[in-house]
């Protein structure tokens, strides 16, 4: 079971406005806190949680505690630009990529002469 199951498992049990808004604010601070429970309850504005969100929140926390999901620590991802490819392209790929891209050629020359077709069609161009 996951913190995520527990947010909806609580949603279907607590199926009104309040617990669905005191959630979305769990929801929102958890991907502040790269899923780290302790630390969203922590920022949430207490004034912003709906009268009666506290025993939403106070049930989640308890829930998480006992399945060891309330401290989670996962490391920040770093996303870097382009990678070249793990191998290098050999001459059997290359006659793959031209025959593709000589496909493509063909069939957007096909479709303008299709339009231009049916334009001297309508038109009566030559």
């Amino acid at each position: 079971m996951t913190l995520y199951d527990i947010i909806a498992d609580l949603r279907r049990e607590h199926a009104n406005e309040t617990a669905s808004k005191t959630l979305d604010l769990v929801m929102i601070e958890l991907g502040h806190s790269r899923d780290n429970l302790r630390d969203s309850l922590k920022r949430i504005d207490r004034q912003s949680v709906p009268p009666g969100g506290d025993a939403v929140l106070k049930e989640l926390e308890e829930r998480a505690h006992r399945g060891h999901l309330d401290n989670l620590t996962y490391p920040v991802v770093r996303l870097r630009g382009f990678r070249p490819p793990p191998e290098p392209v050999d001459e059997g790929m290359f006659g793959i990529a031209m025959l593709l891209g000589g496909t493509s050629l063909l069939l957007v020359v096909l479709a303008a002469a299709a339009v231009v077709a049916g334009l001297n069609g309508i038109y009566h161009f030559f």
